[in-house]
């Protein structure tokens, strides 16, 4: 600790993201990114905004973006706030709409920069248990509290819980703000965007990192009532007015002006994930249900890290934590058909051995 720093720091846990090793030849399947490219769209609209403009600033409004989110989900511009990542939005939520000295309820397994945006902006929080089958019971989330947020499907686990579960949790927390998580939900869960004009406490974060590919471009946004998107403009504007740069505003945008792309590869990864699914059950893993771009499975014999280790041998990398509960369970990122033909050509050999 350096007597330079504010006292504050010292007792914070960073979030710790999953690994990017900077070797090649890996087949990597630890950080939940799209196997396939962003659309030739957004490339094409990058590459042509690649020019002197970019000695000028980016809007700070992002309006261009703004715009095309809103039409995407048919609802107003002043409903979507833009941010620098989808981590980035949730860090001006928890700063500027859970600081309530009540606590904030997320469950006990979920994204595990929760906690993390707890301890840096001092926020109380309770993590509620998730039941034996990995769901969220909702009739948990009835107390006192200063917000709610999950995402939907879960992360790490992949378990979706459907809309009229989470209208059931609005109905019963109409005093305080609940954040839907939806980073992955373009691959087999529906939108809770359709209930924003009916739940004024309702705000839904989304991200194109995952079901648009464009991870490197980072960009989020979040869709709710305009007086929580104020909150959030208010938040940005006293940090930094411009999140977003030129290219990854103009890029966004165009991503969701392809749709046939989106689809396709949307498309794409829900078919892989499906026969990985099946294939893991055949070589007796257990393997939640998933809406997402990964499957989370453990092994009926086998040691989860013993695994990872042994998968990271063959030049595989999947994600293990190190967290009650889920010890013994991997998660797998949806790859490329020939992708899962290395994971389990991987797999078959080391389940062979004793």
């Amino acid at each position: 600790m350096s007597r330079y720093w504010s006292p504050f720091v010292k007792d914070l846990v960073p979030y710790v993201p999953g690994e990017q090793p900077k070797l090649s030849q890996l087949t990597k399947l630890n950080t939940n990114e799209n196997p396939y490219g962003p659309s030739p769209k957004v490339l094409e609209v990058i590459k042509a905004e690649a020019t002197d403009a970019l000695r000028l600033y980016p809007d700070p409004n992002s309006d261009v973006l703004r715009h095309a989110i809103a039409d995407y989900h048919d609802v107003s511009i002043d409903q979507v706030f833009v941010g620098n990542g989808s981590d980035e939005v949730l860090a001006h939520i928890f700063h500027g709409l859970f600081q309530h000295n009540k606590p904030l309820l997320f469950p006990d397994i979920t994204y595990s920069f929760y906690p993390v945006y707890c301890g840096l902006y001092q926020i109380p929080f309770e993590a509620i248990p998730l039941d034996e089958s990995f769901q969220i019971r909702i009739e948990e989330y009835r107390g006192i509290n200063g917000g709610i947020i999950f995402p939907n499907p879960n992360a790490p686990t992949g378990c979706f819980l459907g809309l009229p579960e989470i209208e059931r949790l609005l109905t019963v927390n109409n005093e305080t703000v609940v954040v839907i998580d939806e980073a992955y939900v373009d691959f087999g869960g529906e939108s809770a965007i359709s209930l924003v004009d009916r739940y004024p406490n309702l705000l839904v974060t989304q991200t194109l990192s995952k079901s648009r590919s464009l991870a490197g471009l980072r960009v989020g946004f979040a869709v709710g009532h305009p007086e929580l998107i104020e909150a959030l403009v208010r938040i940005k504007n006293s940090f930094n007015s411009y999140p977003l740069d030129r290219l990854a505003q103009l890029g966004a945008a165009a991503s969701f002006a392809d749709q046939g792309y989106f689809e396709q590869t949307c498309h794409a990864v829900i078919t892989e994930r499906n026969a990985m699914v099946t294939r893991l059950a055949a070589l007796d893993f257990q393997v939640l249900p998933s809406a997402a771009n990964f499957v989370f499975c453990r092994h009926r014999n086998r040691d989860a890290s013993e695994l990872a280790a042994s998968l990271r041998e063959d030049g595989i990398i999947v994600r293990h934590f190190s967290m009650p509960r889920i010890d013994q369970y991997l998660r797998i990122t949806v790859g490329r058909p020939e992708d899962s033909e290395v994971l389990f050509t991987s797999l078959q050999r080391i389940l062979a051995t004793t």
